[in-house]
C-alpha cells in the first residue's frame, strides 16, 4: 500500500507543484457562499456549460461539475433547473461569452483568467484596469498560456477517509498527483478527461469530493515575498471578487503564513 508522497513518486506519478490558493479559495467560498454574487457566477456558468453542450448533465461534464458545484454551494434546485433552462433556450436569459484573458501579475507572475461576459469591452477594459491597479499588466493572447497545463482537480474532505486509503484509491483509478499537505483536505489531480470518472470512483468507495473542477496548473514558479506578496494576493482577491471572472489562475509561491493571513 502507498503510504507517502515519495513512494508515489516511485510508482511513476509526476508530482508538479499544486497550487495553494485553491484550498484557500475554498476555504474563503465555504464561508461566503450564501453571498448572491457566489450564486451569480455559479449560475452564469451552468446557463453557459447547457448551451454549448446540452442540458443533460450525464452527457455533458462541464454542466456536471457546475451542478456539483451549486450543490455544494447549497444552491436551491429550483435557480439550478431554470440556469439549464436558459442555457438550453426553453427560457429567455442572457447570453454570456467565455473570454480568456492572460497576463502578468507583480514579479512577473503569470496570470490567466477565465471570464464570462456579456459585455467583452467593458469586461476588457475592467480588468486591464485591476491588473495596473496592482502592480500587473495585461499581455496578449498566449503570453503566458504555454506556462500552464489543463488538469482535473478534485479536493477530498480529510474526515471522509485515511490519507493511505485515498491515495491507494486515486492511483487505481489514474490520478496523476496527490498532496496532503493540507490539514483539511487531500488534493488530487487527474488528466482532464479523467476527471468525472476518478470523482465518481472516489465516491463510490465512500469519499467525501468537495470540490472537482478545471484546474490550470503552472510548470514553474515565481517566489514572491513582502510588498510584492501583499501586492499579489490582493491582485487575486479583486479578479475572484469581479462579477465577470469565474476562475484565475497564477504561477506565485507565496509563504503560507501570508496566505492564510490573507
Amino acid at each position: 500500500m502507498y503510504n507517502d508522497q515519495q513512494r508515489l513518486r516511485a510508482a511513476g506519478v509526476f508530482m508538479s507543484g499544486h497550487n495553494k490558493w485553491s484550498t484557500i479559495k475554498h476555504k474563503k467560498g465555504k464561508a461566503d457562499a450564501k453571498r448572491g454574487k457566489i450564486f451569480t457566477k455559479i449560475i452564469r456558468e451552468i446557463t453557459t456549460a447547457a448551451r454549448e453542450g446540452g442540458g443533460d448533465p450525464e452527457g455533458n461534464p462541464r454542466l456536471r461539475s457546475a451542478i456539483a458545484a451549486a450543490k455544494a454551494a447549497n444552491m436551491p434546485s429550483d435557480n439550478i433547473t431554470k440556469a439549464i433552462q436558459r442555457g438550453t433556450g426553453e427560457l429567455p436569459g442572457v447570453a454570456y461569452e467565455e473570454v480568456w484573458y492572460e497576463g502578468y501579475g507583480p514579479g512577473g507572475v503569470a496570470v490567466m483568467l477565465q471570464v464570462l461576459t456579456d459585455n467583452r469591452n467593458r469586461t476588457t477594459a475592467e480588468i486591464r484596469h485591476l491588473f495596473g491597479k496592482h502592480g500587473g499588466n495585461l499581455g496578449e493572447n498566449g503570453c503566458v498560456s504555454f506556462l500552464f497545463k489543463k488538469q482535473g482537480y478534485l479536493m477530498i474532505a480529510r474526515g471522509s477517509a485515511q490519507e493511505d486509503e485515498v491515495m491507494e484509491a486515486a492511483l487505481e483509478l489514474g490520478a496523476e498527483d496527490f498532496f496532503s499537505e493540507d490539514a483539511e483536505y487531500f488534493e488530487v489531480y487527474t488528466a482532464l478527461e479523467d476527471l468525472h470518472r476518478v470523482k465518481s470512483g472516489l465516491e463510490a468507495r465512500g469519499f467525501t469530493v468537495e470540490e472537482a473542477k478545471l484546474e490550470m496548473v503552472p510548470s514553474t514558479r515565481v517566489r514572491l515575498e513582502d510588498r510584492q506578496a501583499d501586492q499579489m494576493i490582493r491582485l487575486m482577491e479583486v479578479f475572484e471578487d469581479h462579477d465577470d471572472v469565474q476562475n484565475v489562475w497564477a504561477n506565485f509561491d507565496i509563504d503560507d503564513r501570508l496566505l492564510e493571513a490573507s
